[in-house]
């Protein structure tokens, strides 16, 4: 029901308060309609109607003129300001304000590089030096300083490689005594899009064959990366495999059975499914699932990748996991970009990427607005009590945007229950969402299609709630009145009995209210048509 009410708003909102400059067609008591509002109204549902006589410009006035009584109505019976109705309303609104608060030009850019670091990748080795999210910016500068003086280092001759085993806070880059693990001197392989962090892969593309990069931050802390190479992708493969867990020799003669086998025209799922050690894949006949570049161990990537054509296998080989066998399946080439194109946004729109879009709005919100930050009151940023300051004591404006002024009760109740974060970072987090939020306050004033979808979504939860009100709770409920309506109707049925018709009689019940209701909102109100206008109306039509 609430769907349909929600529709008929839609075939009868008017702009209140974005008309167009024109003649009055209809004045309901102080309030004009021009015959631009009622043409926007009638023309965007033309394509709904399905019948000649439906589309009669007189009747559909009639319609609009009725729908704008229940809607005054409703704010006269002050239904805007039920709970229900507020709370609903800022769920939509911020449904409907988030495409708004995305910069689509930053994104469709985002798309095209997002596509073309998938279709080419890079390989590159990095070390790291940690710092933690709520590093002071003592620390966070110790962290830089010292990265910094690493990539001096390098800069002056010194093996990456080397240096990377001595100092990156990445354990991967280290020899593990206890597992007798080797580490990998911080190199990384070749990677493509998503398969790093943003920060780092945005490093990585951005740096030149041969060149150590500048220190750069990420969640994990400061990184430098030197580039090795840059190639076109090679896209992804479907593979299976047999893996023989067993490295010593025992398992070295088995694979070597194995192999044996498949020379012999053994079917490569049955010889799986008998001897593998890989239990998620062997029942399956050794599949496993899609990859590309940079998701496997090295040696079992570099035996998939050197496979020519499907249905080929490798000779065994051994990675840290044991023997394997691979046989690829299927190729899968990169797509198109017309192809990929909203399989990628729908990437970037899932990812923290989108944040990036995020900051680039405000960062356009803050050149273009007046925004002025009150040192003195920042000075509680400084006071480590500053989540139990009393609310009087808060009362100074700590930013101003435009004509909006923001106390520091407003920061603190913002920061109350944030506190594994640092206050400063806080304040930065602050600023940057009061400045969303007065974006979004103002969307009706600078965004007329915005404007004119919430105003359509506020008449029809209204009108629902009165229709709720004055028709269909009545003729449920009201089971005298549907009786009475009955007996006196009942030459119009075919039975005798309520009890057999009652859902027929109910909606004839409820129609009978809102005509009656109608005549009544009608007889209350001074409605004037200029007839004139709707003259003019129907013949522009007509000649269409």
């Amino acid at each position: 029901m609430k769907k349909r009410v929600l529709f008929i708003c839609t075939l009868f909102f008017s702009l209140n308060g974005f008309s167009q400059e024109g003649k009055t067609l209809v004045t309901i008591n102080k309030e004009k309609t021009t015959v631009a509002d009622f043409k926007r109204v009638y023309e965007k549902n033309l394509d709904v109607i399905d019948s000649e006589e439906a589309k009669d410009v007189a009747k559909n006035l009639e319609l609009y003129i009725n729908y704008k009584l229940k809607v005054k109505e409703a704010y006269q019976l002050k239904l805007d300001t039920l709970p229900s109705y507020i709370r609903e309303i800022a769920s939509y609104k911020n449904q409907l304000s988030a495409p708004y608060l995305q910069d689509t030009t930053f994104i469709t850019a985002l798309v095209k590089d997002v596509y073309f670091r998938t279709k080419n990748e890079v390989k590159a080795k990095h070390i790291l030096i940690r710092t933690t999210k709520d590093a002071t910016p003592k620390d966070t500068l110790a962290s830089f300083n010292k990265i910094l003086e690493i990539r001096n280092r390098i800069i002056k001759g010194e093996d990456f490689e080397k240096v990377a085993a001595e100092t990156s806070e990445d354990k991967s880059a280290q020899d593990d005594s206890k597992t007798g693990r080797k580490g990998n001197n911080g190199n990384l392989g070749y990677f493509n899009a998503f398969k790093m962090v943003p920060s780092f892969e945005d490093a990585a593309y951005t740096t030149k064959v041969g060149a150590v990069s500048m220190p750069f931050r990420s969640q994990f802390g400061y990184h430098i990366l030197k580039v090795d190479d840059f190639r076109v992708s090679k896209g992804e493969l479907e593979t299976a495999h047999i893996l023989i867990t067993d490295t010593t020799k025992v398992g070295k003669t088995r694979i070597d059975e194995v192999y044996a086998k498949l020379q012999q025209k053994e079917a490569f799922e049955k010889l799986a499914n008998e001897y593998s050690d890989d239990k998620g894949s062997k029942a399956n006949g050794g599949k496993l699932n899609k990859f590309g570049t940079g998701r496997m161990v090295k040696p079992f990537e570099d035996a998939a990748f050197s496979l020519k054509n499907e249905g080929d296998f490798s000779k065994p080989f051994r990675t840290r996991f044991g023997w394997h066998i691979v046989k690829l399946l299927k190729t899968h080439a990169i797509k198109p970009f017309a192809e990929m194109k909203k399989e990628l946004t729908a990437k970037i729109k899932s990812s923290s990427r989108m944040q990036m879009s995020e900051t680039a709005v405000v960062n356009k919100l803050t050149a273009k607005y007046s925004i002025v930050e009150n040192e003195e009151a920042k000075e509680i940023l400084n006071r480590k009590n500053i989540r139990a300051i009393a609310k009087d004591s808060l009362q100074n404006i700590i930013i101003s945007i435009n004509n909006k002024n923001i106390t520091q009760e407003t920061f603190v109740k913002y920061i109350r229950n944030r506190r594994h974060i640092p206050v400063y970072v806080l304040f930065d987090m602050f600023k940057s969402q009061e400045i969303l939020s007065y974006y979004k306050e103002n969307l009706i004033y600078t965004e007329p299609e915005y404007a004119y979808t919430l105003n359509e979504y506020e008449d029809g939860l209204l009108l629902f709630e009165l229709m709720q009100q004055k028709i269909w709770n009545k003729s449920s409920k009201d089971t005298l009145g549907l009786k009475t309506y009955f007996l006196n109707n009942k030459g119009a049925y075919n039975s005798n009995e309520l009890k057999n018709i009652k859902g027929k009689v109910i909606n004839d019940y409820q129609n009978f209210l809102e005509k009656n209701w109608i005549a009544d909102l009608r007889n209350k109100n001074k409605i004037k048509v200029n007839k004139r206008q709707l003259k003019n109306l129907i013949k522009f039509y007509d000649k269409k």
